[in-house]
């Protein structure tokens, strides 16, 4: 049996599309938008590093659009060539060490207007996501938004997204984060602290063009 650090996801194989289950969007039937499931999938590892005393789990999407002028736009595109920026999706830190995985569904069932509760839980504590700002001066779904939500790329965008998720096994029991911390943030506690990592990545798009393809 290999003793390298891994983490795998149960729900799709690594590299390719993420089920809608575990999706913020989906095309809707006579819209280009629908509420998927939400659900968190599964993550499981093991063989952590020697001295391991705590993990983190990142999820972010790598594949956003820098200019959201044209996103979502009847009769446009997002183009291909835009400059692309990150969007976290899941930031989950102080993981306890004696854990190996994390189950479907604890950290999110559903769509939730306004997000979900950052904080601890006995899988770790959550920070916010980049829903979070998405939703920001919408008066219906403007809110703090914690743990995981999953993917909803614009339904126009001309290229497909890619969704790492990305397990740090860390040689500290607690990254000192509270409140509503970001994702940039936890990435910028865990330098120095990193004994190993391991990603495993998924795909989504919701354009009708690339769905077909």
């Amino acid at each position: 049996m290999s003793d390298i650090f891994k983490m795998r996801i149960r729900g799709w194989e690594d590299g390719c599309e993420i089920p809608a289950k575990f999706a913020f969007g989906q095309p809707g039937k006579d819209a280009p938008f629908a509420s998927a499931g939400n659900v968190n999938p599964e993550v499981q590892w093991d063989n952590a590093p020697k001295g391991t005393k705590s993990f983190a789990l990142i999820c972010v999407d790598v594949d956003v659009p820098s200019s959201g002028e044209d996103v979502n736009q009847e009769g446009k595109e997002v183009s291909a060539d835009l400059p692309r920026v990150d969007f976290y999706h899941w930031v989950l830190v102080d993981i306890p060490a004696q854990l190996s995985g994390i189950p479907e569904g604890v950290c999110s069932q559903g769509v939730i207007a306004r997000g979900k509760k950052v904080g601890e839980s006995e899988w770790g504590i959550a920070g916010l996501n980049d829903y979070t700002d998405w939703f920001s001066g919408d008066p219906d779904m403007e809110g703090a938004y914690g743990n995981y939500d999953g993917p909803c790329p614009p339904w126009n965008d001309s290229i497909i997204h890619h969704y790492h998720f990305t397990l740090y096994a860390l040689d500290t029991d607690s990254l000192d984060l509270t409140g509503e911390f970001t994702g940039a943030e936890a990435l910028e506690k865990v330098k120095g602290h990193v004994l190993g990592s391991s990603s495993y990545v998924g795909t989504y798009t919701m354009n009708p063009r690339l769905r077909s393809s």
